[in-house]
């Protein structure tokens, strides 16, 4: 996935600034595909340029214009190109696996130390989400773009359920008896 899918999503929900985007990405798509605010607006006047996106100048009183973005057909286009385009299935990619299956070879402490930062970072994120989650009063009714934005975050907190459970397992392993 390119960073322009994710913000052709991301604008396609709602049209906004580079800032209020950056801010947006970081509190929701950000969760699962990172980049800068730097790159975001160096995307966005690419995507700009490309004809995917449309500018709207708004000025401000004592500040500079806000230019606010939105898509174009040709960005909805785009978009929907991707979006039905056959994904390869995701690889786990992981440093972490990485360090875990080579502690051995190093200071297992150390090693210990990291995971049991993750998981402090994994435990924090799965709370967030679980607070998201309870702002759904009946799941069970939504449609649409509510339902596609419910489920993902499910698919949030099983992917850190996941991460929770096999971080735990392997310093349990390691650990017997300690507390995290």
């Amino acid at each position: 996935m390119a960073l322009e899918h994710a913000l052709l999503v991301a604008l396609s929900e709602k049209p906004g600034s580079g800032l209020e985007l950056a801010r947006r990405f970081d509190k929701s798509i950000g969760f699962f595909w990172h980049a800068t605010h730097q790159q975001i607006y160096r995307v966005l006047g690419r995507m700009e340029k490309d004809g995917w996106l449309a500018v709207e100048v708004v000025p401000q009183a004592g500040a500079p214009d806000r230019k606010v973005y939105a898509v174009t057909d040709a960005g909805a286009a785009a978009l929907a190109d991707w979006l039905a385009a056959p994904t390869p299935m995701e690889e786990l990619r992981s440093e972490v696996a990485v360090k875990m299956r080579g502690a051995s070879f190093g200071e297992r402490a150390a090693v210990l130390e990291v995971l049991r930062a993750n998981l402090a970072d994994h435990l924090a994120r799965l709370d967030h989400y679980r607070r998201l989650e309870k702002a759904y009063d009946d799941p069970a009714a939504l449609t649409g773009h509510a339902l596609d934005q419910f489920l993902v975050l499910r698919g949030g907190i099983r992917l850190e359920e996941f991460w929770v459970g096999w971080l735990e397992d392997y310093l349990d392993a390691h650990t017997p008896g300690e507390t995290r």
